[in-house]
């Protein structure tokens, strides 16, 4: 079976980290709109509504759309919209889907509506920022403002030494995207991560939440991952905390292999258990999970080798 980077989800993360701070989310990213905003008047996220706007609408892949009502300063009630994108490549109808969302929004609602996005993406070059058209003297001209996560890449060391939490959120992220392809430095990565967040003497809370964002974007496979749970517990002996997203990881994983030992056993007997030392290179919970549900349908071993071994990959290296 071909060796495969480890697996990343970018999506859960960046929605609950954003979900938890947004407010230094806007300092971060948009300082001049986060001064515009009265922060003493709150403000609520508005996913139900922001679904009913675009359910009927065919707009492409969503991964992180938030809808925030806001107040200005001043007192009017806004609503801003604001999309992370964290896709691997460029979208074509990007553009017109930020104009789409834009409107459909104003339009049902009758609110000022601010458009913003944070591309996540590998193209270094891929900025879009407008979405427009003329026809017969009537024009539409649609801009919103983008943030690029790929250029703070030039900023590390201004990184390094902010203390909002979004300076450790985009870190983590480029640091998933450099290291798709060697576990081993990702491993050295995400340990130094894990332990900038207690030298900088982050409040327990924001280091759990952060260290929970940190394991989602660089997941390892089990063998590096324990690893990397022995050095977090040694950073750990000298704080009352605990850390747990890693290690809820590793249990749920081993248990998922369990119950695959057992089932290969059973069905197979000892030729299915041959089976095991590939499926345990699995680092997917929920591929490791299908093959146990597999298991009751497979009626042998190449069915069940189908699972989570497509065809196309190469044989198994010794």
């Amino acid at each position: 079976m071909a060796k495969k980077t480890p697996l990343t989800e970018y999506d859960s993360p960046w929605k609950q980290i954003l979900q938890l701070y947004f407010q230094d989310f806007m300092l971060f990213f948009f300082p001049q709109s986060h001064s515009e905003i009265d922060w003493s008047r709150g403000f609520e996220f508005l996913d139900q509504e922001l679904q009913q706007v675009v359910r009927d609408a065919e707009l492409g892949k969503r991964l992180i759309d938030k809808l925030v009502k806001i107040y200005r300063i001043g007192g009017e009630e806004s609503w801003l919209l604001i999309h992370v994108e964290v896709q691997s490549q460029e979208e074509s109808d990007f553009p017109k889907r930020m104009f789409v969302y834009n409107y459909r929004i104003f339009d049902r609602y009758n609110r000022s509506v601010a458009s913003c996005a944070v591309l996540g993406d590998d193209n270094i070059d891929w900025r879009p920022n407008q979405f427009g058209y003329e026809l017969f003297g009537c024009t539409v001209d649609f801009q919103f403002p983008v943030i690029k996560l790929l250029d703070y890449q030039q900023r590390l060391p201004e990184l390094e030494e902010s203390h909002n939490p979004f300076a450790t959120v985009v870190m983590a992220h480029l640091a998933a995207m450099q290291t798709r392809g060697d576990r081993l430095q990702r491993k050295q990565q995400k340990l130094a991560l894990a332990r900038r967040l207690y030298e900088q003497g982050f409040e327990r809370e924001a280091i759990l939440n952060l260290l929970g964002f940190i394991d989602w974007m660089l997941t390892l496979p089990l063998d590096l991952e324990r690893e990397f749970k022995r050095e977090v517990e040694q950073l750990e002996a000298q704080q009352s905390m605990q850390y747990m997203t890693s290690f809820e990881r590793i249990a749920r994983m081993e248990s998922l292999l369990e119950g695959i030992a057992v089932g290969l056993k059973l069905k197979f007997g000892t030729e299915g258990l041959s089976l095991l030392p590939e499926i345990s290179r699995i680092e997917d919970v929920e591929q490791l999970r299908a093959v146990l549900t597999g298991l009751e349908t497979a009626s042998n071993l190449e069915q069940l080798r189908s699972l989570y071994q497509p065809t196309t990959d190469t044989p198994t290296e010794n």
